[in-house]
């Protein structure tokens, strides 16, 4: 066990979480964590099953006396976001994770991980779920573990899932941020991909530049959306228009790595007359300002540098269309719920900017992503109209892909009233409801599966899918209270 968590409490989910950091497990490349899974299994001699997606349900007898209580599934998702501060040298596909104990703000204990994300969304909850399997002294009914791949990047594993992986209808999801809340909804989702090819021309006689735009939180496009912080690839393409810099002509640009976090950085290598690396420079410093005032991003970077000259461009048109491209695209909070007050409903992260050159570097093919997601399907189709509409209007091809469905709200679930139950007894407090504007696989459960009772709790998680993830080894306490206390509660 890494001697950075064996000190917390509980030993087993702890032990467990810092296993499972230790192994790679991006999202689409699962296999290790995946055999770490199988093997701790197999030892503890527990039967299980794997379906071509890689989920796997794992089988947990009952405790003595239980046996003929109904079955109970504990749900996880096996990958992670794989985010690193670019000063950060980390191979997510050969290192584990690099834990350290620290403390936040106020003084309260975290763990966390050096200069990566930490992998706590969803690894505690797959800790806490093995645990249960694990730990002879909780006390519970059958269980089904369900474990799926690929949540983060599709939500494929779960949508592999057919009537017949589990039998269990009543479903825990552990995979919620907040210990004081148990979530009964959550939003749908749809990707949405932009693609240019923009010829290359000569780009002699022109001066280089680099723009790189750094420092920004970042954070989780879903769960963090409504805290209005800057998006670096929007930043970038304000920056050059702002700047009008009369020919410019963009060489190469990146910014964002993942479809649901808010970019924290983007680069662009433009081209044009000698004076514009001063005219992009003057419009830096204030720029900086205000997203530091509009965002609460403070510690906003903008950058600007003459580079080694580039032999090719795009053209001063198409570089100027796909910034107002850029710029045209919704960003941020879209709408709030109707019916939940303080509830995000509609929202759209432009996630990803990628530039590379064509087969015989006679074009720069730009591509963009973007993630949408609402509680209603109305309003999430009529995003993706509006994101289809730009990308047309300034010559993109347009791709919709990852379309996931919502979770709608069940207040009468039998499932909800045994964990607000537990925590009541427990904590002598009365547990939020709440839906939650970020995606969870119960809709898509619910939607392969009938008849499934479900609701999501989970240990205080913040940052998730950015450098700053942390985790509170406290809350993670609390949360095995409440998993033990409904388990029991379920097979009495």
């Amino acid at each position: 066990m890494s001697s950075v968590v064996e000190q917390l409490e509980p030993k087993t989910v702890w032990s467990l979480f810092a296993g499972i950091a230790a192994v790679p497990r991006p999202s689409k490349h699962e296999e290790k964590i995946r055999a770490h899974l199988r093997d701790l299994v197999t030892k503890q001699g527990l039967h299980f099953a794997e379906d071509a997606a890689g989920n796997l349900v794992i089988q947990v007898p009952a405790s003595p006396g239980r046996e003929n209580t109904p079955t109970t599934v504990l749900q996880a998702h096996v990958d992670m976001v794989c985010e690193k501060n670019s000063n950060v040298e980390h191979d997510f596909d050969t290192q584990g994770i690099e834990m350290t104990l620290d403390k936040d703000a106020q003084g309260d204990e975290i763990v966390r991980a050096k200069g990566t994300t930490l992998g706590a969304d969803n690894g505690i909850g797959v800790a806490m779920a093995l645990a249960c399997a694990f730990d002879k002294d909780v006390v519970h009914g059958p269980l089904e573990i369900l474990l799926t791949t690929d949540e983060e990047a599709g939500m494929t594993g779960a949508k592999a899932l057919t009537p017949d992986s589990f039998t269990g209808r009543t479903l825990f999801n552990l995979d919620s941020e907040e210990d004081d809340a148990i979530y009964i909804g959550c939003a749908g989702g749809c990707d949405t991909n932009l693609t240019w090819e923009l010829p290359l021309e000569d780009a002699t006689n022109t001066t280089t530049f680099r723009v790189d735009i750094s420092g920004l939180r970042g954070g989780h496009s879903g769960g963090d959306i409504h805290e209005n912080r800057a998006n670096a690839i929007k930043v970038l393409a304000r920056l050059l228009l702002e700047a009008n810099v009369e020919g410019l002509r963009l060489v190469g640009t990146s910014g964002g790595s993942k479809r649901n976090a808010i970019p924290r950085e983007a680069w662009a290598v433009v081209c044009g007359p000698a004076d514009g690396e001063k005219a992009i420079s003057n419009v830096a410093k204030p720029l900086m300002a205000a997203v530091a005032d509009e965002s609460g991003d403070r510690d906003v970077s903008i950058r600007v540098v003459t580079t080694d000259a580039a032999s090719q461009a795009a053209s001063p048109a198409d570089t100027r269309r796909l910034l107002e491209a850029i710029a045209s695209l919704p960003n941020g909070v879209l709408g709030m719920s109707p019916a939940v007050p303080g509830l995000v409903q509609t929202s759209n992260n432009v996630s990803t900017l990628v530039a590379t050159q064509g087969g015989t570097n006679s074009s720069l093919r730009i591509e963009i992503g973007t993630l949408s997601r609402s509680s209603s399907a109305y309003w999430n189709d009529v995003t993706l109209q509006q994101i289809e509409s730009v990308g047309r209007l300034a010559g993109a091809e347009v791709v919709r892909a990852n379309e996931y469905p919502g979770w709608e709200p069940n207040l009468d679930s039998s499932a909800l009233a045994t964990v607000r139950r537990s925590y009541e007894q427990l904590f002598g407090a009365t547990p939020k409801i709440a839906a939650i504007h970020a995606g969870l696989e119960c809709g898509i459960i619910g939607e392969r599966v009938s008849g499934v009772d479900m609701v999501s709790f989970g240990p205080r998680i913040e940052g998730a899918h950015s450098p700053d993830e942390r985790v509170y080894p406290a809350s993670v306490a609390k949360s095995w209270s409440l998993l033990r206390t409904v388990l029991e509660a379920g097979s009495a």
